[in-house]
């Protein structure tokens, strides 16, 4: 009862400097609270940031991949057709300049592309969007077009005709989605498209439909056309029909190849600012883009946006080789939001398909995400830091202030470890109280931040203020003790004397 009375008594006779220790502590509770509950939250977050900005899986048909693989090339679909005459009349012999405008030789089926929401971590992909790399000319006049079953000499030579007349030749189209809904058969539904995966894209006008003869025209290419919002674009392009091919006016019987000249209308709905080289590119749905081509259910790519967990040496083990995992490896790496891991079940769903991360985005992701973290600990030190040198200094000054009182209880006979039980008490007290102050200020901040930051709230860990409260309560002991044995190295008769 003596003990609980002399810490009262304390508080009431240095309640302005008890009211600095806590208003202290407090403060040092709100910073380390804030950060390390942004620190454990941060990961999800930034890895939801920066998947606004493009996918991070890029699915391909494994021939092309393999090609890719080989010769180290970004467009693995132009390198696959890069030594051949190509099928939009604009590529030539040398594989190196025709890389670029070259159409791809292998396809995936677009009506797969649903079935990446049916894997494991379906709840991470958070978008995705088949694509049909194509290019065609634009802008032609003349009757360069032809119908189906129309071929021979004279359909190349009408198709070149028509290409010289053209107010641009060679045009990179992207035949997509845009927002299609995908009805599951679990009976779920979702939206998968350019819409979410170009949101960066500074766009004058609307996002074309799905399945309609509308498209979306880069800024530079609408410059170069002389179009708006409104007009309308005719893209022509020449399709080789093989020998061999008894379809789409193949004869089978000749022993020689033939051409045709197919021609779409589109009406342009949208230009769009990407800043990069999209912003020569035509986009538009991928049923007009495989009518253009003539390559009905046909795609060369899948972009895929996820949220993703940074490599760590397991991922990266995998990446290289998913057989050389033992078994429980191979478990916590395959139920991980690794993106090797995502690739892998992408694979296991999409035949004849190859899924690989990007790797720019992924190593951007952690090593954003570890700078990030170790900003905010070292902010957290420095805020311990500093609450352990006030601490020390405030916990000098009443001491100080308590001399007289310190030296008549030696005299009564109080020991030094009584007396540094009472010190350590009242500042425990104190201490506590402005912890948990700090704590509830501290959880406020960080939704702040997250809001400000992230457009979201942070998740506040139970660890966090485990964490926060076990360093505070070690650095106000220690600068508490080194305050406390000070002074009680004196003895009274010198403390009484000021000295």
């Amino acid at each position: 009862m003596f003990f609980l009375k002399m810490i009262s008594r304390s508080f009431s006779r240095q309640f302005k400097r008890r009211l600095l220790i806590a208003v202290t502590v407090c403060l040092s509770a709100t910073v380390s609270v804030a950060m390390l509950g942004v620190v454990f939250d941060v990961g999800d977050k930034l890895n939801a940031e920066l998947s606004t900005y493009g996918s991070n899986i890029v699915v391909q048909p494994k021939s092309d991949a393999v090609v890719s693989d080989l010769y180290n090339t970004g467009d693995s679909a132009g390198s696959a057709s890069g030594s051949s005459s190509g099928s939009d009349g604009g590529s030539t012999s040398d594989g190196s300049a025709a890389a670029d405008s070259a159409d791809p030789t292998a396809f995936l089926k677009e009506s797969d592309a649903q079935k990446i929401k049916t894997i494991f971590w379906a709840f991470n992909i958070t978008n995705f969007a088949p694509e049909l790399n194509i290019h065609a000319d634009a802008g032609c006049v003349g009757s360069g077009a032809g119908s189906a079953g129309s071929a021979g000499t004279a359909g190349a030579s009408g198709a070149a005709a028509s290409a010289a007349k053209c107010k641009a030749t060679n045009v990179p189209i992207v035949g997509t989605w845009f927002a299609k809904t995908l009805h599951m058969d679990s009976g779920e539904s979702t939206v998968a498209g350019m819409n979410g995966m170009r949101s960066w894209w500074k766009i004058n006008g609307t996002w074309p439909k799905d399945g309609s003869e509308q498209a979306m025209v880069g800024s530079a290419l609408a410059a170069k056309l002389g179009v708006n919002v409104g007009d309308s674009v005719t893209l022509d392009k020449t399709i080789a029909v093989g020998a061999d091919d008894n379809t789409n006016g193949g004869t089978g019987k000749t022993g020689k190849s033939s051409t045709e000249r197919n021609r779409v209308k589109v009406k342009i709905v949208g230009i769009f600012d990407s800043g990069d080289s999209d912003n020569s590119a035509i986009y538009m749905p991928s049923i007009a883009a495989q009518t253009l081509a003539n390559l009905p259910n046909s795609i060369d790519k899948i972009e895929v946006k996820a949220l993703t967990t940074p490599d760590n040496d397991l991922a990266r083990k995998a990446s290289k080789n998913p057989n050389a995992l033992t078994q429980d490896e191979w478990e916590t790496w395959y139920c991980t939001a690794y993106p090797s891991s995502i690739a892998y079940q992408i694979e296991e769903v999409l035949p004849g398909a190859v899924a690989k991360q990007v790797r720019q985005v992924a190593a951007l992701q952690g090593d954003v995400l570890n700078k990030t973290q170790a900003v905010m600990v070292l902010m957290t030190v420095l805020s311990l830091v500093a609450a352990a040198i006030a601490v020390a200094n405030l916990m000098a000054a009443s001491i100080g202030e308590r001399g007289s009182e310190l030296a008549l209880l030696k005299a009564i006979g109080a020991t030094d470890g009584a007396v540094s039980r009472l010190m350590l008490a009242e500042t425990a007290v104190i201490s506590l109280v402005g912890a948990i102050a700090g704590a509830l200020l501290g959880s406020g901040v960080a939704q702040i931040v997250g809001h400000v930051v992230f457009g979201s709230g942070i998740t506040m860990r139970p660890m966090v203020f485990v964490l926060v409260f076990v360093l505070l309560a070690v650095t106000v002991l220690v600068a508490s003790l080194s305050s406390i044995r000070a002074i009680l190295g004196l003895r009274p008769a010198e403390v009484l004397h000021g000295r």
